[in-house]
């Protein structure tokens, strides 16, 4: 009969990566990286981390999983770091680095909308403005912000400026549309595992739970074949148009917030089971 090493027994070490001081509006993402640190312990050994600190601290740990670390836009720098630093060392990262989603940046919205997909229509250059419907205001975002970091309501002759001052091709430029609500999916490892929505679009982040229909699930599971991701936490966010039709917003796969406060314990204790055995299952 053979024994088991200690080497053998040793628990997967996980650095979370997060901002527990980072505030968002309407949200408390320190609150849902604590219990989610306190619930991965019982399969993994857990150390948090700050985003300018991970690239120092990836040596000493077997996977890393990046949760409410804010936007890249506040430490470009150190998360260049770390992803080179990841690549190098080999270390599994959570969500891995090839997602093509909101990780890349927003150019993927210009290219869903090129290839005509049901997106909000959206371009990045001054010469394709015409592309747009015509509509009082437009929003401008840039192509690495996140979390309305930088969004601005502007006219089309504004959004025209922008466009032209801006370093080319760093600027995205969509119509305000109207719509009746927003609805978030929201997977781990290409399996559905809840969604919720927002009821009063001037209310975003009052979310309640949403029962998905077929088509809905269709759309959405859509956006997560077109990521290639094989694991790993995405969001797929929509607006419902006036006419019923769903539209992507976002496709979040770096750091997506779960609000996991907003559904109800089954569904909870169901998605972190879930994320334990995707953790646990990510190839090393």
């Amino acid at each position: 009969m053979t024994t088991a090493s200690p080497a053998d027994a040793r628990r997967t070490s996980l650095l979370l990566v997060t901002d527990l001081a980072y505030e968002a509006r309407g949200r408390r993402y320190c609150d849902e990286d604590i219990f989610l640190a306190s619930r991965l312990r019982e399969a993994f050994d857990v150390a948090l981390c700050h985003p300018r600190d991970a690239a120092a601290l990836l040596p000493g740990f077997d996977t890393v999983l990046i949760r409410n670390s804010g936007p890249v836009l506040h430490y470009r720098e150190a998360y260049d770091a770390f992803r080179a630093r990841a690549l190098e060392l080999g270390t599994p990262v959570y969500n891995p680095l090839d997602g093509r989603g909101d990780m890349a940046g927003k150019e993927y919205l210009v290219e869903m909308d090129r290839a005509g997909l049901p997106v909000i229509p959206t371009v990045d250059r001054a010469a394709d403005l015409a592309r747009l419907p015509e509509v009082p205001r437009y929003a401008v975002k840039p192509k690495l912000g996140a979390d309305s970091v930088g969004l601005r309501f502007v006219t089309a002759a504004q959004a025209r400026t922008e466009l032209e001052r801006a370093a080319e091709g760093s600027l995205l430029v969509q119509p305000r549309i109207d719509f009746r609500h927003e609805v978030s999916f929201y997977f781990v490892d290409r399996d559905f595992q809840y969604a919720l929505y927002a009821p009063d679009p001037e209310r975003r982040w009052v979310l309640e739970p949403y029962a998905a229909s077929a088509e809905d699930l269709e759309f959405a599971r859509r956006f997560i074949a077109w990521n290639t991701l094989d694991h790993g936490i995405q969001r797929v966010d929509a607006c419902r148009t006036s006419d019923g039709a769903l539209l992507l917003v976002e496709l979040e796969d770096l750091n997506p917030y779960l609000s996991l406060d907003r559904v109800g314990e089954d569904v909870r204790e169901a998605f972190v089971a879930r994320l334990k055995t995707s953790i646990a299952s990510l190839p090393r």
